[in-house]
């Protein structure tokens, strides 16, 4: 007897997003999305800027509710924010005021740990994103690439079934932001956590993904949806010297450069 089909963990059935534009009218930001994320896979998102993909990550968490449509978490509607969700911004959400220490135990103590159980916890993740050492010291006193893996210890400390990630590396140099790309899929390797990881780099976006989800111009509705057939484990800087990714560069950045094209000649237009 032939097992029937795991459901996805995150399903997004004809979802829309509307706000009030601050003119008395309505802007769609996105329409119509049909997107499916199974448990453990890796989905990126890309689109052109402004399109909408950072509203998705949104409508997923529970922080804005869907203006129409569905959006379901384990089949059910998403009304807030679910359980086991973790949400890294492009921004570092790290607290100034507390120590590397603190900063990673508040994710446990907010959940109903006690102090020690807490500290215990966020010191081994400390430990896990390369930072032993640096546990009484304070943002401030970090590099940038430090503070990325203080947000990222934050975000896994308490083991989310739901990764979302808005952009987390952009601001990084380019040979920190390769660290950090292997850092992450070394630390999710296992985890059982499905991510949704938007971004601008098309690079990334296949060098970390098992799926990469393609969004048109505004108001952005799914375009395409590409598998990623690479083996893992991968190391980024290698697997972007090989033919295969080449390749699969190559037919992504056709369907997306029809959307960006589309964008930058609504913005000509607008000037």
């Amino acid at each position: 007897m032939v097992a029937p089909p795991e459901r996805p963990l995150i399903e997004l059935i004809k979802a829309t997003k509307r706000f009030p534009n601050g003119s008395g009218g309505v802007h769609t930001a996105v329409r119509d999305l049909a997107m499916t994320v199974q448990p453990g896979e890796f989905v990126s998102v890309v689109g052109p800027t402004g399109c909408g993909k950072s509203t998705t990550l949104s409508l997923v968490s529970g922080l804005q509710r869907a203006s129409a449509g569905q959006v379901l978490v384990e089949g059910r509607p998403v009304t807030s924010i679910p359980d086991g969700v973790g949400y890294m911004f492009q921004s570092d959400a790290v607290m100034p005021w507390r120590s590397v220490l603190d900063n990673v135990a508040s994710g446990p103590r907010f959940r109903g740990a006690s102090k020690k159980e807490a500290r215990e916890q966020a010191t081994d993740w400390i430990a896990r994103v390369g930072l032993a050492g640096f546990e009484n010291y304070y943002p401030h006193q970090l590099s940038g690439g430090m503070r990325k893996r203080v947000a990222l210890a934050q975000t896994l400390v308490t083991n989310p079934r739901i990764l979302l990630m808005d952009e987390p590396f952009s601001a990084l140099d380019v040979q920190t932001r390769a660290n950090m790309q292997d850092e992450l899929l070394r630390l999710w390797a296992g985890s059982g956590a499905a991510v949704i990881f938007v971004t601008h780099d098309l690079d990334e976006a296949i060098a970390l993904a098992d799926k990469v989800v393609v969004m048109t111009a505004g108001p952005a509705t799914v375009k395409d949806v590409f598998p990623i057939p690479l083996h893992r484990p991968r190391e980024v800087e290698e697997l972007r010297l090989t033919p295969e990714f080449v390749q699969i560069y190559r037919e992504v950045w056709e369907s997306l450069r029809v959307e960006v094209d589309k964008t930058r000649q609504r913005s000509v237009a607008h000037v």
